[in-house]
Parts: C-alpha cells; structure tokens; sequence
C-alpha cells in the first residue's frame, strides 16, 4: 500500500523541468526570456543526470537495484522510468528550439546560422577565423594502440571524426576525438557587412566542424560527428577520515570531471557504428544514448544573452523597494532598535542586509559579526563587507559550507580569501551541511551587548536575490539573537544541544516540532474547530510529514501545498488526501521561499525557514526555522500566500495520478498573476 501513497522523487523532480520547459515555448514571453528557459531546462536536466541517475546507477551497481523503495519502485524501474520521460523530455527540447524559437528570433532580425547557410564570403570569414583563433587550441588524438580512447571531461563538447588514408607515419586508425577547449566562446557573432538582414550569429562548434579537415593534412573526412559525455559529479569524502576537511576537498575536485559515465549525447546524424563504438567506451547502454537534432547541450546557447541587450526582448526591468523605515532613518540600528524589517525579494531590494554589514564596519559600537555563507558567488559585496569588518578590527567568524553542490570550487577560493585577512572560517559540522541563513552582529550599548539579526530563506547572493523568491527578516529581537549566538556556538565548538527560546533548527527541534503543530491541527478539527495548513516550500519529501499531512486531511484539516519542485504526497483522493491541494508556480522568478502557516484556531502562527520538508532537510543538515510575531509583518507574509493561491496564470496543479494541469483563467479579465502583482505592488 505505501507506494501507492507516495510520488517518485526523480519523475517529480523531472515533471518539474517539464513545467521550466513549458515557458520556452509560450508565446506571450520576450522571446530571450523564452531562449533563457531552454538553457536553465537544459542545465536542470544535466544535474538530474549527474546528481539523481548517477546515485541510481550507484544504487544498481551496490547490488541494490531490485530494493522497493518507499515509492513503490526500484531503482531499476526509476531508471528505466526516469529514461523514457528523459528522452521525450530531450525531444521536446529541440521541437521547440528549432520549429519555435530559431524563427522567433529570426523574425528579430537575429539569426542563428547552420552551415548549410552560410554563402562564400561567409566561409571566407569563418576559415580565417578557425585558422587563426580556434586551430591552434586544438589537439586531434588520433585512435590507435598508443593513443586508446582518451578520458573525456564531464559535459565536453567533443567530436569524433571518422578518416580515411595514411598520416605521415603510415598510420590508418580510422578514427579521432577532438576535444573542444573550454575557452573558446560557445557562438561567435558575424560582422555587420556580413548580416545585412540583422544579426548572425555562428556556433563554435559549427565552425569546427566546417574545418575540421585542416586538422588531418593528408587524410580525408568522411564523417564528422559531436557528442558529450555526462557523468556522476558526487563528491565522496571520508569526513570521519579527515582532519583537514578543505584539502581534502581541493583534492577530491580534480576528479570530479572524470566520474561515471552516466549519459551519452549525440549528433542525430552520427552512424550507428559510431555511437556503438562510443557507447562500449563509456560503459553505457541505448537506454543511455540520447540523439539531438542540433547542437550537442543547448546551455552552449546563454553565450547569446551576452551578446543581445535588446531590452525589449527580455523582461521589463522593474526597480526595487527600499523600505521606507531605511528611507527615514540612514541608521539602520537605530531603526531596528524600535521595528522588525520585512525583505520581501525580489520586489524588495537585497541592499539592506549589505549596508546593515556596511554600517557594522564602520560603527565603533560594533563588536562581533557572525555569518552562515552556502551559495554566495565570486563577487559578492557580503564578502566585501565582511573582509572590511576584519581589516577594521572586527573579530569575524564565517561558517562556509564547502559543500554546496556545484558551487564547491567557487567556496574552497571564498575560503582561502577570507583567512587572508584573519577571519575566523569553520566548515560546518561533519556528517551536515549548514544550510541555515544567519547573520548576527554584537553590538555594545550601555554596558551590554545587543544582538542585530538577519534570518532568511534564501541564500546571501546577490545575484539570486534578484531573481529568486525569499524573505528575509531583520530584528534585534533578543530571544532570536540570543538563539542565533547559541546556533553558531554550537557550530564553532563542542557541547550538547542548546535549549532554544524562539527558533527551530535542524537536527534537533525541526521536524518534531512540525509534527506537533500538523497534529495540533488535527486535534482542532477532531473537535469541531477550523483547520487550516498553508505551506510553501520548494520540495517535499518526507515520510513522517506526508503521512502527518494524509491524518490531517482525513481528520478534515484544509490543507493547501504550494510546492515549486519535487512533491513526494498525492492530491485529492478520497478517504486519505481529498483535503489537500498542490499547486506549483513557475514563473518569472523561481519561487524560493519556505512560509509555514498553522490556523492554530484563534491564534495563528506563520514561521519561515532556512529548509524544505526533505529528510536531508530535517536530519543532516543545519536549519533554521523563526516565527513571525509582528501581527502586521505576519498579515503581509499571509496576504502573499492568499495571492499566490489565487493564481491562474504561471500555476500548475498536481493530480491524483502525478500529472500536473495548467491552470487558465477563463477571460483576460480574469488573470490573476501573482508575481506580476507583487512586481507592481512593490514598484509603486
């Protein structure tokens, strides 16, 4: 009976890329916007491959592959699953790039030329081009018994040529990889006299492809051919085994490149011969063999966002709030002394949480500064102000987790920078990720420390907070300060769990505590009072909390999901969840923020949280989760949730059988765009 109660993790993961991938073709988008999903839809589908069917085919090679999982599948079956929608997945990826957007862009006077576009003066251009940029870089490795079929980098471009006659030393091994450097651009644009209807443009890889006899003087291609090679990029260490957790993690990035081989891509034109011959190579089967009509990893086309900065083919530009109390007051201290501040992004700006820092480095009141950084990017005006706290005297301590997928490299550099200039760096705790989004500044007044607090749900990013979904909440609340300094005491030495006085944090308090305020529900509807859950999250996929979620539900609680991505529960059937709905929003920017609302009868309480409903979320790693007690803070957060459950333009609602259907207004009239409201709520 449990796997009928439960959806599969990686076909919900990907019907959530099937959503991304719905906005590359609608047509009302920019059409840039539209070229930008493609690529994200691409790159979500690579980690799937990396991350999700590496760990299954780990699964299967451990000899566990026929082990029922809670789902009701095994990993074989997922596999095989997750294979067949991949494949329809990659099809569609193509469909809509070469019958919808290639036109689309046509019709804007950009062009993405094929070779078999190209006229004499444009071949006279492009040869000199390959003969002088792109020839030098390249290394033909010819295959025979002294050259065998060389390691190919995770997600390479690379070609295999296939030849004719004898080089220079008699060779005729028939066969060559070339491996296309990482450092030349993906396209390359033509000059002006040579697009006399708009733009052009021309992939790299065409470009090699067209020359790629001048490689092989004496010899004739025959064939011509990409493919890319995606593998297991999971990072294994021995954590018990280290005592130097940073080095050994420097030394475990050189080899990420070169794990499994878990997926092959292909030009649709390339013989069967040649993909038989690639496939013993790589150690995988058709099941694992994905033909393209086009270029080999659409990603390669963001170069284009780069070169076209024709605002009216992207989104429009908004501006984002300051709050007026910031506006009112420069002190940021001063105002936080009398009220909490709500950051609501990205209608509100990112801008305070920098100038709080700022206003840190240069007040003398200023003691201490504590920060969590997860995913924070190489150049983020946080790690500047944090590196100016240091050099002006400021004892400064970091919890980095080095560990944050895909961004481990960038965290190993970030680490290094900041013990330059004396800063206290800790790398979290063995066996967790510290996920939780703290900043904590200790400020002396009138004989005391105070303690000024930023909490959020998203990461401290820049970039992201543009784009991204979050809130985040500034206080000098002392139960929550004095809870933050207890969390990173906790980080940085030894001793048992802190008792806290406002907050949750994972591993300790989260998911039972979430246990209780679900069964707190139900115990209110089992006498005859409402009911009523709200939950936004990104994922949900817990056992424990789901079955809480089915009780509840039987129990007669209203329970309304908004989950972005994976969902683990099962909508809408009777007698177990017919008083749960799902809905997931994709929209313009990728909704990131976790709001828990419990009805709680008369008294409501609205938490936010650093974590998702995942195991990984409430068991192995660090996470935090506050209340909102400002009524009006808490009424604003509310009201946000009541839009986004109104929304019929960018929601999707989960059904009983793990489909998702589009939600339409039935008249223009009748939209209801959450986000778009919010962009011009804010904006006003």
């Amino acid at each position: 009976m449990e796997g009928k109660l439960f959806f599969n993790r990686e076909l919900s993961l990907l019907a959530f890329h099937k959503r991304v991938l719905s906005l590359a073709s609608k047509s009302s988008l920019p059409v840039m916007e539209r070229l930008r999903y493609l690529c994200i839809s691409a790159t979500n589908v690579d980690e799937l491959f990396e991350v999700r069917v590496g760990g299954l085919i780990e699964i299967i090679e451990r000899g566990n592959g026929n082990s029922v999982m809670s789902d009701g599948l095994t990993a074989v079956e997922t596999k095989q699953m997750v294979s067949n929608e991949a494949h329809a997945f990659v099809d569609r990826q193509y469909d809509i790039l070469n019958t919808e957007l290639i036109p689309a862009l046509s019709q804007h006077g950009l062009h993405i030329l094929k070779r078999d576009q190209w006229d004499d003066e444009h071949k006279r251009y492009l040869k000199h081009l390959f003969m002088t940029d792109v020839l030098p870089l390249l290394s033909p490795i010819g295959l025979d018994p002294a050259h065998p079929f060389p390691r190919i980098l995770n997600k390479s471009l690379n070609f295999i040529v296939h030849l004719s006659g004898k080089d220079a030393f008699g060779r005729n091994s028939g066969q060559a990889i070339v491996q296309v450097p990482r450092s030349l651009p993906n396209i390359i644009e033509l000059p002006p006299e040579l697009s006399p209807d708009g733009r052009s443009f021309i992939l790299t890889s065409s470009i090699i492809h067209q020359f790629i006899d001048e490689l092989f003087v004496g010899m004739k291609v025959v064939g011509c051919y990409q493919f890319r090679i995606t593998r297991n990029t999971d990072i294994f260490l021995d954590e018990e085994d280290t005592d130097d957790l940073l080095r050994a993690l420097e030394g475990e990035l050189a080899y990420r490149q070169y794990g499994d081989e878990v997926r092959l891509e292909v030009a649709n034109n390339m013989p069967k011969e040649q993909m038989d011959f690639l496939l013993s190579r790589s150690d995988l089967t058709e099941m694992d063999l994905y033909r393209v009509n086009g270029p080999v990893s659409l990603a390669r086309l963001s170069d284009l966002f780069g070169l076209i900065q024709n605002h009216e083919l992207y989104f429009t530009v908004f501006s984002q709030n300051t709050p007026r109390s910031f506006k009112r007051n420069g002190n940021y201290f001063d105002v936080l002394k009398r009220q909490d501040v709500l950051l609501f992004h990205p209608y509100d700006s990112f801008t305070p949480v920098v100038e709080l820092l700022r206003q840190a480095v240069k007040d003398h009141q200023v003691l201490a500064i504590k920060q969590t950084l997860y995913r924070t990017g190489s150049d983020s005006p946080v790690v500047d102000a944090l590196v100016q706290a240091a050099r002006a005297g400021k004892e400064v301590t970091v919890i980095i987790e080095l560990r944050a997928r895909s961004d481990e490299q960038d965290n190993v550099a970030l680490a290094n920078r900041l013990q330059r200039y004396g800063i206290h760096v800790i790398y979290g705790i063995v066996g967790y990720k510290t996920h939780a989004k703290m900043l904590l500044i200790a400020r002396k007044e009138s004989n005391r420390l105070r303690y000024y607090v930023h909490l959020g749900t998203g990461n401290y990013h820049h970039k992201t907070t543009s784009v991204y979904t979050d809130y985040g909440l500034l206080t000098s609340d002392q139960q929550f300060g004095e809870d933050v300094y207890r969390i990173f005491l906790q980080l940085s030495s030894m001793g048992k769990v802190s008792k806290m006085d406002a907050l949750l944090h994972a591993p300790f308090t989260l998911h039972k505590s979430l246990m209780k305020k679900i069964q707190r529900e139900i115990e209110h509807a089992e006498k005859g009072l409402p009911a009523h859950i709200i939950l936004k999250m990104n994922s949900l996929y817990e056992d424990q909390l789901v079955n809480e979620l089915y009780r509840a539900s039987q129990a007669g609680v209203k329970i309304e999901l908004i989950i972005r991505g994976i969902c683990q529960i099962r909508p809408g059937i009777k007698g177990l969840s017919e008083n749960i709905t799902v809905r997931s929003i994709v929209g313009r920017f990728l909704e990131h923020s976790r709001v828990f609302y419990f009805l709680n009868h008369k008294d409501p309480e609205l938490l936010l949280a650093s974590s998702d409903w995942m195991v990984r979320n409430m068991f192995y790693r660090v996470e935090i989760c506050f209340p909102i007690r400002n009524k009006k803070l808490r009424d604003r957060i509310f009201d946000d949730l009541q839009l986004y459950l109104q929304d019929n333009v960018n929601t999707w609602m989960l059904q009983p059988d793990g489909q998702y259907m589009k939600l339409a207004a039935l008249a223009p009239e009748d939209e209801v765009d959450a986000q778009q409201i919010l962009v011009e709520k804010w904006s006003q």
